[in-house]
Formats: C-alpha cells, structure tokens, sequence
C-alpha cells in the first residue's frame, strides 16, 4: 500500500507548494476577468457568456503558465501563443455570420470579446496580472461604458445577384 500512494504522491508533485499558489492565482484572475467580460456579453443576449469566455481566460493562462512552470523558454512560450492566437481566431470566426435578409453582419463584438479575454488569460498566465488586469478593464470599458449599439447594414451591391 505504501508503494501506491508513494506513486500517488510522486505524480502529484510536479508544483511546489509556491508554484501551487502562483499557478491557483494565475487562473482565478483569469477566471474572474473573463467571467466579467463573458458576464456583459451574456447581459447582451448572445451566445458566448460567462462560461465560455471564463473558459476561454482559464484554457489561455493555462496553456502558458503550465509550459512555463515546466521550464519552457521565452521561444518556447512564443510558439504557443502563436498557436493560441489563431486558435482563438478560429473560434471567434465561428461567432460572425450575416443575416442576408437585413444586411448585418453579427457576432463581430462577440468574437473579438473572445480574442481579448484569451489575451487577458494568456497574460494572467504569464505572471503578467497587472497587464491582464488592465486589458481586461480596457475591454470591459468597450463593452459596458461604450454601450450595445446595433451593427450597421452592409451596403448591398445591386449589381451582385446579376453578376452571380
């Protein structure tokens, strides 16, 4: 029996007890900030609220703050938010779409509130949380002090259908 809860023991020592706690900060100043953001954009009646951008925060200071803890470099920590930059641009791209019968294009806000609060995480999971704290502030200014306004028509080109 001691050997399997020495096992057990050894798998769960990856973090001190510091990192432990620097990692336990990281995230719930990522979980906070995108919940906020993800908070305004569920008070707007769409999709993506709270638990998607509190998601979308977490995942992004994850995928930084583990590899750092873990003894990544600097080029090693560029390559993944390479990745997670597009990665999220991908998932914001799935919120846009137009509605051909009034003209508008939706869910731009939405996708770059996305792209933000993956931001916001990847900075909380940097180590960087007064950056992530001020971006996180900066967008919740744009969200909630700039206000909800509607998108504007696309202009149609009358010539479109004739062309197609």
């Amino acid at each position: 029996m001691g050997a399997i809860v020495d096992g057990v023991v050894t798998e769960f020592s990856d973090l001190s007890a510091v990192q432990a706690v620097q990692l336990a900060l990281r995230l719930v100043i990522a979980a906070v900030l995108g919940g906020l953001i993800g908070r305004d954009r569920e008070k707007a009646g769409k999709a993506a609220g709270v638990r998607t951008h509190l998601l979308v925060s977490v995942g992004a200071a994850a995928f930084v703050a583990v590899p750092q803890q873990s003894g990544a470099t600097a080029a090693d920590v560029t390559r993944i938010l390479q990745g997670l930059v597009a990665g999220i641009g991908f998932l914001g791209a799935g919120c846009i779409w137009k509605d051909d019968t009034e003209g508008r294009v939706e869910g731009l806000t939405t996708a770059a509130g996305l792209w933000l609060t993956a931001a916001v995480g990847a900075a909380a999971g940097m180590g960087r949380e007064l950056s992530a704290l001020l971006v996180g502030l900066t967008g919740l200014f744009a969200l909630s002090v700039l206000g909800h306004g509607h998108n504007a028509p696309v202009p149609q080109d009358k010539n479109r259908s004739a062309r197609e």
